[in-house]
């Protein structure tokens, strides 16, 4: 499934509501194929809004979004759906739909005619649900398939439609630990694999720092941080930004580094 190597350029870029002109931005940064970036910060802070803007659901007050050298909201929708495939927080899994049919839908900007799923379309899915592991439960309704199952089959979804970029908004939030750390690192091997540029919104600034290429820190819609994970998400950084002081823990032999809130004494929580 490679990508056609397009990354996303953000220049300037800022968002307004009638309420706040000024709410989001600026934002400078490129994501480049290979990438595997995480955006970080409080709720509020604007990670979603950025995210659609990045794919081009919200138009900014100013500034511009490059798809390679092209002005992401000059190009026609069928276009830049072809080349940017979004996974939202919330999606919906109560559907008369297998997990391989909601995977061929991921295939519907590339079809002449948007009626029938070709020998290609087939190849490319069943590969999309080879490499997240769905193949397995490929012809089971989607209604059937647990929290992980169905995230990581929308995920096939989104890889089956070839995109240039790929966003994922908090795509792990409900899902226990092992789900999570294997969405993650997935990402990150399909970043590397087919030269996609990925972005993702999370919460979990462990996640971020394991599995990350670049960090975007956000705090109140400006840019708080931006760079390497250990450069950004430093305990000093976070602790400003969150309004708690976070720490570091060592993980065995030094390799792994923890960032957890900080408790002062004689403030834990009692069992």
């Amino acid at each position: 499934m490679a990508s056609n190597g397009q990354g996303l350029t953000l220049r300037e870029l800022h968002f307004g509501f009638p309420s706040r002109a000024d709410f989001l931005g600026p934002v400078t940064l490129n994501v480049a194929p290979g990438d595997c970036w995480s955006i970080v910060g409080p709720n509020g802070a604007g990670k979603t809004t950025l995210l659609r803007l990045m794919a081009g659901l919200t138009r900014p007050s100013s500034g511009t979004i490059l798809l390679g050298e092209h002005a992401l909201y000059a190009l026609p929708s069928r276009e830049r759906a072809r080349r940017v495939a979004m996974v939202p927080q919330s999606v919906t899994n109560d559907l008369d739909l297998t997990a391989r049919e909601l995977v061929l839908l991921g295939r519907y900007p590339h079809r002449t005619f948007g009626l029938f799923e070709s020998a290609a379309d087939e190849r490319l899915a069943e590969r999309a649900m080879a490499v997240t592991e769905t193949l397995d439960f490929a012809d089971r309704r989607m209604d059937t398939l647990s929290g992980g199952e169905a995230q990581r089959v929308h995920i096939a979804a989104a890889l089956a439609q070839e995109p240039a970029v790929l966003l994922l908004d908090e795509p792990t939030s409900s899902l226990d630990l092992r789900h999570q750390l294997g969405i993650h690192a997935l990402l990150r091997r399909r970043a590397a694999a087919d030269a996609l540029a990925v972005v993702v919104v999370t919460h979990d600034v462990n996640l971020a720092l394991r599995f990350s290429t670049h960090v975007l820190l956000l705090s109140d819609g400006k840019v708080a941080a931006v760079g390497a994970p250990e450069d950004v998400l430093r305990p000093e950084k976070l602790t400003e930004v969150y309004g708690v002081e976070m720490v570091t823990l060592g993980g065995a032999g030094g390799d792994v580094s923890w960032l957890v809130p900080h408790a002062p004494e004689g403030e834990a929580c009692e069992s």
